[in-house]
């Protein structure tokens, strides 16, 4: 499948509990762009850890004080970051609203069911201070977008050309869950 932008929202109400696994916790930034461009590069958003840091440092870098709030690792039991997500905020179509920024989980940890728990706590982060999220994604992303929509989010489609894309992914799913 070519690898295409989607948008999905949700309500910030009703948020499912989806609880941390015990060998591991979330925490918040502590001056770790590091580790944050080394995940994402580990799950394939960037072709290296300095592309990772350039973008960390055009897109939070900004916003220190938002980063150390909003920003978020997954730890194994050693303490070891192997994920990472951000309870952003943005607008979508001229509404504010929160954002599940950046997700990336590092390969040998995926499929350990630890997505779903991060992207609750995130959630609940959000609805403190949002009534709504949405979050970017591509077509590629299959699995990612399977969790997300069992976590509640749905298809946002604008026009006629997002509807038919979705279709398509549907498509994938449907063909990759049986």
């Amino acid at each position: 499948m070519q690898r295409l932008p989607l948008i999905m929202v949700r309500s910030l109400s009703n948020i499912p509990t989806h609880p941390v696994p015990e060998a591991y916790h979330i925490r918040s930034f502590e001056n770790d762009e590091k580790d944050w461009a080394a995940i994402l590069t580990n799950a394939g958003e960037f072709d290296s850890v300095n592309a990772g840091l350039d973008r960390f440092k055009q897109e939070f870098a900004p916003y220190p004080a938002e980063v150390r709030k909003r920003m978020f690792f997954l730890e194994n039991e050693a303490g070891q970051a192997i994920g990472t997500a951000s309870a952003w905020y943005g607008e979508l179509n001229g509404e504010e609203m929160g954002r599940i920024h950046w997700v990336g989980i590092v390969p040998e940890y995926q499929g350990k069911k630890l997505a779903k728990p991060l992207l609750a706590f995130l959630l609940q982060q959000l609805a403190s201070t949002h009534q709504k999220a949405y979050l970017k994604t591509q077509t590629t992303n299959l699995k990612a977008i399977n969790a997300y929509l069992r976590l509640g989010f749905t298809p946002y489609i604008q026009d006629d050309t997002a509807g038919a894309i979705w279709e398509q992914v549907y498509t994938e799913l449907n063909t990759m869950r049986q």
